[in-house]
């Protein structure tokens, strides 16, 4: 296992590198998620600037997302194998460079590239800062407040991105491409001083090549299928033919993983139930996220005739409700655990887009809007800090990378399915932006995403809901590997992850940590 960082008991503070290793992680986290969010409402100005059509200006958005989805599971890894502190760094300052490009090109395929590069840059650095928290502070209430922080510095980057993007854009679209190339050139800076460094296995079998090659491939695949999807149609040949070959490519990979003596992603994590709720959780939770900001994005400046400024203010009290709750959602985790956390959040979604679905062509901001997105808020603080705690805990050290890699993958490809699938369930109803048919038409287009929606979050509500049951501690049971926790007479103790495997199944030795 990877020494850590010295971190304090729960009993002290944290010291002041402490905090500034978290703020840089936080940083960086930031950054990537502002940078899925920000880019949308500048898309009008860019096409008009540029002269792009809808098809290629789609790309813009999707291949930051073909990017970042599809080397997830690649960057994770690699940040296991080569130390995170190298990888952390090395994506960060691509990450800066791609940002300056992207505002300085002035055709649409190169700010595609950069767009993309972008997305590849955040694959490595998302998995990389979250492995490096999970190894630097201790698992139980250090990590919850870590990771409650770092974790709301994302949600909160994702939901501020619309209001910084309606103020740049009336600058300028190019300030939304440049605005991050500062922050992570200074976050890189303090990086270089603050990151401490990491280990690296030695004797983990080999690096995994062919896994490599197949499940990133796979992944890439099937986020480029998924956006194609509602343009070239769900029923189509290619469409068809290219699901048949992710499935393929994920068979592949399934079968190499299996035999593979170090392999990308060991599958028997997977047999946590614990884990595969929260690797689901994530999807479902990102991806009625997306869906939703899309439709309400459209809804606000097509049918209410608001202005990019404007939509992005309404999305405001739900960023700043999740700003202001960064630091006490680890002590909430540590009182409720998890899956009550996980369930309550999921609860308040379903909600919140619910009563979104009385919206008509007149606005109803004090009724309708403002409550929905003060629940989105409370909800988004909730179930992203809780997901990500109960995705790693109970990991080791040397597989915190490759855990990561699986969450921000099921994040990201969560998110581009249920958009595309939401994108195709609006086409089909006449919702589309642009329609020139009567509004109430296009209104009543929305209202089926909407319930889609509304569907995909009580699905992550019913994967959270087994976690809630609880079994008593047995003296006369000793689960491998694990000790006893004490409770007071009468009380139970939420569900614990399953041991990892058993000692017949552990094929490798145990990798060795050296450092960078």
């Amino acid at each position: 296992m990877t020494t850590p960082l010295t971190a304090s008991p729960p009993q002290e503070r944290w010291s002041p590198r402490l905090w500034g290793t978290l703020l840089v992680l936080c940083a960086a986290m930031f950054l990537d998620a502002l940078d899925v969010s920000m880019v949308g409402v500048a898309l009008p100005s860019i096409a008009t600037d540029l002269g792009l059509s809808t098809a290629t200006l789609q790309w813009i958005v999707s291949g930051y997302i073909l990017g970042y989805g599809g080397l997830l599971l690649l960057g994770g890894r690699a940040a296991d194998l080569l130390g995170r502190r190298r990888v952390f760094l090395i994506a960060l300052a691509v990450f800066a460079l791609a940002s300056l490009l992207g505002g300085l090109v002035d055709s649409g395929p190169l700010l595609i590239a950069s767009r993309f590069i972008k997305g590849l840059s955040a694959a490595f650095t998302a998995p990389a800062g979250l492995s490096i928290i999970t190894t630097t502070f201790k698992e139980g209430p250090q990590r919850n407040r870590a990771l409650s922080i770092y974790t709301t510095c994302a949600a909160t980057g994702f939901s501020m991105g619309l209001v910084l993007s309606g103020l740049l854009t009336e600058l300028s679209w190019r300030w939304t491409m440049l605005l991050p190339a500062p922050i992570a050139l200074i976050a890189l800076a303090f990086a270089v001083r603050l990151i401490p460094h990491s280990a690296r296995e030695r004797g983990h079998g080999g690096y995994d090549l062919p896994g490599a090659v197949t499940g990133t491939a796979a992944m890439l695949l099937l986020v480029f299928t998924v956006v194609q999807a509602p343009e070239a149609g769900w029923a189509s040949a290619r469409t068809l033919l290219s699901f048949l070959a992710t499935a393929v490519l994920l068979a592949a990979f399934v079968a190499i993983e299996r035999r593979s003596p170090g392999p990308l992603v060991r599958l028997g994590v997977l047999r946590s139930g614990s884990q595969v709720r929260a690797q689901l959780g994530a999807a479902a939770f990102f991806g009625s996220y997306v869906a939703f900001q899309f439709i309400v994005t459209q809804y606000m400046q097509s049918l209410l005739g608001w202005s990019a400024l404007q939509t992005a203010l309404a999305f405001l009290p739900a960023g700043a409700l999740v700003a202001l709750s960064s630091t006490r959602i680890g002590a909430v985790v540590d009182r409720f655990g998890t899956p009550r956390v996980i369930a309550t959040g999921f609860t308040l979604l379903v909600v919140a887009y619910a009563l979104f679905l009385r919206i008509s062509l007149t606005p109803q901001y004090a009724a309708v809007i403002l409550p929905s997105m003060l629940l989105l808020g409370a909800a988004c603080a909730l179930v992203f800090p809780s997901l990500n705690i109960q995705a790693t805990n109970g990991v080791e050290d040397h597989e915190q990378g490759m855990v990561s890699g699986l969450l921000n993958t099921s994040v990201q490809v969560g998110g581009a399915v249920f958009l595309a699938v939401i994108t195709a369930v609006i086409t089909a109803n006449g919702g589309e932006a642009g329609s020139a048919r009567d509004p109430q038409a296009v209104l009543d287009g929305f209202r089926p995403g909407l319930t889609v929606v509304t569907v995909i979050a009580l699905a992550g509500l019913l994967i959270t809901l087994p976690g809630l049951r609880t079994r008593r501690v047995r003296d006369s049971r000793v689960v491998a590997g694990s000790t006893p926790v004490p409770t007071a007479p009468g009380r139970s103790v939420p569900e614990q992850p399953l041991p990892e495997a058993s000692a017949q199944e552990k094929t490798t030795p145990e990798p060795v940590a050296v450092r960078d």
